[in-house]
């Protein structure tokens, strides 16, 4: 099977590190125009466009900053054309003790929210306006086994943040698809990014392996294929499923 996504553009969010980047490479290995999100992470965006093998962009916003959100995805295609596909990957896990002050612990769900569903939601609706006119048009959302499973006291909000994205995207797979939109779940275990390191140097790497069902712990070069394949349109029966890439950490 060779996949082909030399007419594609697609959005990556979070793309300048981690999973996001993995996906971006890809992607682009896979002969698509990538536009590439990132937050302050200017550098690392331009060093990733430069050494893709396929015409990138850079596409920054604060996910934060629903205000930044909103309009964004209808200023992206004014400036590039029609967009193909996106891929919601960005996300935050703040740590909050479940015991820290009620201001704090808020402060940190919310700014979760906004960033992992939130904003997520505005992108999707947005890109949807877009995709129904061309009949056509691929969402590949980023959850999280945690949005199946649960997690610890100290990352609530991220695992209901990573739960609303299911519900949300499995809504979209079942009423828009008739209008061309397919819409997918990709939920990774623990993987070894910058992210999770900040999780491993709270509970040690042994936590994590000890967790999984094989050897090593998966590394975002794991979890690109399977986006890219939902991108292609070979697997457009598929709308609406969850495909879980935890290395036998959680089976459902």
């Amino acid at each position: 099977m060779n996949i082909n996504l030399q007419t594609q553009r697609i959005l990556v969010t979070g793309a300048s590190r981690g999973i996001g980047k993995a996906i971006a490479e890809q992607l682009s290995a896979s002969g698509a125009e990538v536009l590439l999100h990132f937050n302050s992470n200017l550098e690392a965006a331009k060093s990733l466009a430069e050494s893709l093998p396929n015409p990138a962009h850079l596409a920054p916003c604060d996910l934060s900053n629903l205000e930044m959100v909103k309009g964004w995805i209808p200023e992206l295609i004014e400036k590039h054309g029609k967009i193909d596909a996106i891929v919601n990957n960005a996300g935050i896990a703040i740590s909050v003790q479940d015991n820290a002050p009620t201001e704090d612990w808020t402060a940190a769900w919310l700014k979760t929210m906004d960033v992992n569903i939130n904003a997520l939601a505005i992108i999707s609706k947005e890109f949807i306006e877009h995709a129904r006119g061309n009949k056509n048009g691929r969402i590949v959302n980023i959850s999280s086994r945690a949005a199946f499973r649960g997690d610890t006291p100290d990352y609530l909000a991220y695992a209901a943040s990573k739960a609303a994205i299911v519900s949300y995207t499995r809504s979209i797979a079942r009423y828009y698809g008739k209008e061309g939109i397919k819409a997918f779940i990709i939920a990774p275990g623990f993987t070894r990014t910058d992210m999770a390191q900040d999780f491993m140097d709270q509970y040690g790497e042994a936590y994590a392996l000890n967790d999984i069902a094989l050897n090593a712990l998966t590394e975002p070069k794991d979890i690109a294929p399977m986006v890219t394949l939902l991108c292609s349109g070979l697997a457009d029966h598929a709308t609406g499923c969850t495909i879980d890439i935890n290395a036998g950490s959680y089976v459902h």
